[in-house]
């Protein structure tokens, strides 16, 4: 799957948890990114993310990072 598809779907589930505020949403995207992306997908956006993740919405990122740190 291409970076820029990963970015888009990643920022469409950042877009859901929005209305929660930046505490709640940023677990919530991980939880769902955890749960749901399989480990390839994953690894892109973790590749994404290390390469500076432009295009991420910040709470996207936030939550992408705390992935890769758990």
């Amino acid at each position: 799957m291409s970076p820029d598809r990963l970015i888009c779907m990643a920022n469409q589930i950042g877009k859901f948890f929005q209305s929660q505020g930046h505490d709640r949403a940023v677990p919530g995207i991980a939880d769902h990114i955890k749960k749901f992306w399989d480990p390839r997908m994953r690894k892109a956006i973790f590749a994404h993310v290390d390469t500076g993740g432009a295009g991420l919405d910040p709470n996207v990122r936030d939550a992408i990072q705390s992935l890769k740190q758990a």
